[in-house]
């Protein structure tokens, strides 16, 4: 009998984590067509065809539903920025990979990058704390590459900590010029040329 009710309980446990990925699918969706102000709990009830309360059997509130979209972007985020840097064999071409994989990445995940940027969540502490470990998993990533080249002998670091930043500061202040880019072809210029400025610098040898 113990058996039979351990059975059942994981099988609705499995059910329960079921419905809870169909809503923040659908919420996904919801968020990134309509941001997070105009979305209401009514749409995304109806997009995942259950009946509004039960909604609330999964998820308090329309910001816990949106915390949990964002969280799950983040890992994606990290885990495809991962494996596309690991295929790489060179930390120069790591860095490029990095530099279009993330802006690429980011165009894809509406609710993360607003997240990041818009004004309107700087009073949902959940929010910073997003924020905060995606700036501390960036600067990590950037380190580990940066480390690779040091040990190879490639790239010379007096400070892993504040080149990272330096680095992560640098991409940041252009992601908007080539968010709004058309052409990718000259977004990849542009990385490329950055890329040339941070591994040979300006100074004329």
């Amino acid at each position: 009998m113990v058996v039979i009710y351990r059975i059942r309980d994981k099988i609705i446990r499995r059910s329960q984590e079921n419905v809870r990925e169909i809503i923040l699918n659908v919420a996904r969706t919801i968020f990134a067509r309509f941001g997070f102000k105009k979305a209401t709990m009514n749409e995304i009830a109806q997009a995942a065809h259950k009946g509004k309360s039960s909604i609330y059997n999964y998820f308090r509130s329309k910001e816990e539903i949106f915390q949990a979209v964002v969280e799950k972007e983040s890992r994606l985020l990290g885990e495809e920025l991962t494996k596309a840097v690991e295929k790489e064999e060179t930390p120069q071409k790591k860095f490029r990979t990095y530099i279009i994989s993330r802006m690429q990445i980011l165009n894809r995940l509406a609710n993360f990058y607003s997240a990041l940027k818009d004004e309107y969540f700087e009073h949902y502490r959940f929010i910073e704390k997003i924020r905060g470990k995606y700036i501390k998993d960036e600067i990590n990533m950037i380190k580990k590459i940066l480390n690779e080249g040091v040990n190879k002998g490639i790239f010379l670091v007096k400070d892993l900590n504040i080149t990272a930043f330096a680095i992560i500061t640098a991409i940041k202040g252009l992601e908007y010029p080539w968010a709004i880019e058309n052409d990718s072809s000259e977004t990849e210029k542009s990385i490329d040329y950055l890329l040339d400025i941070l591994f040979n610098g300006i100074v004329k040898k």
